[in-house]
């Protein structure tokens, strides 16, 4: 059970774990559609374990995704399950030892008390890239993790409006993140060539992180500025609506 000091950090941390998850359990949705397309019959790998798992469907991915980051969150130091803005704003010692990029080798000092089991999980259910390891998947997760509780908060013209669910999938359950429309990389292309206005590149969606980062897969940032500046645009893209329509089975359970 996490304590209630700790929940909002948990919920940030089992975010930042789904992403990836997310994305693979997609990914090999998307290559199954493709094979029974096309008539290839896809190859059964060898089961080294004594339980083999399929996560794709997205209850037991959910529920999947809850037992992993209930148990990682669990043997991450206390100042890292309670870290904030403010305390590591107002803290040397915490800037200093958890100075961004964390390296592997920081990783694995983190995650020294992991217990096998949640290792043994992801090779049953064969979630480790091949020849990556345990210390190598969740580096940058804790990298995300970190980025989102030590940058200064959103001012207030990006919140005012700030939406109960997530625009793309409409989760109302997980963290929110802030997409600019127009990505600032981009800013001064867009005026030099007139794509838009001054008044509209600060725009942004609230979005969560698995869409988030599913709407920079599918993009350049000058595809997104010149053709995707509205949740609509984002919204009318088949591929767009076919991973909300996914995703948007990813229930969490309540705590």
């Amino acid at each position: 059970m996490v304590p209630d000091e700790e929940l909002s950090n948990y919920q940030l941390f089992r975010d930042c774990l789904s992403t990836p998850l997310i994305q693979k359990s997609t990914g090999d949705e998307t290559k199954k559609r493709k094979a029974r397309k096309y008539g290839r019959k896809t190859a059964i790998k060898p089961v080294t374990t004594q339980v083999a798992g399929d996560v794709n469907d997205a209850d037991e991915l959910a529920e999947f995704i809850d037992y992993i980051a209930t148990e990682v969150f669990s043997v991450l130091p206390p100042e890292l399950r309670k870290l904030s803005y403010s305390t590591w704003l107002n803290t040397t010692q915490l800037q200093t030892h958890y100075s961004l990029p964390l390296d592997l080798d920081a990783t694995d000092e983190i995650l020294n008390a992991l217990s096998p089991s949640i290792i043994d999980s992801f090779q049953t259910y064969s979630l480790l890239p091949p020849n990556r390891t345990p210390v190598e998947f969740f580096t940058p997760i804790l990298n995300t993790y970190l980025t989102v509780l030590t940058t200064a908060p959103p001012p207030p013209s990006m919140t005012k409006n700030q939406a109960s669910e997530c625009e793309i999938c409409e989760r109302s359950w997980i963290p929110l993140t802030y997409h600019h429309l127009i990505p600032r990389e981009v800013h001064a292309k867009v005026l030099k060539r007139g794509w838009h206005t001054q008044d509209m590149l600060e725009n942004v969606a609230w979005i969560c992180r698995a869409c988030h980062s599913f709407v920079h897969r599918v993009a350049s940032n000058e595809e997104l500025a010149k053709d995707l500046y509205t949740v609509d645009l984002l919204r009318d893209r088949e591929d767009v609506q076919k991973f909300a329509l996914w995703v948007s089975k990813v229930r969490w359970k309540a705590r």
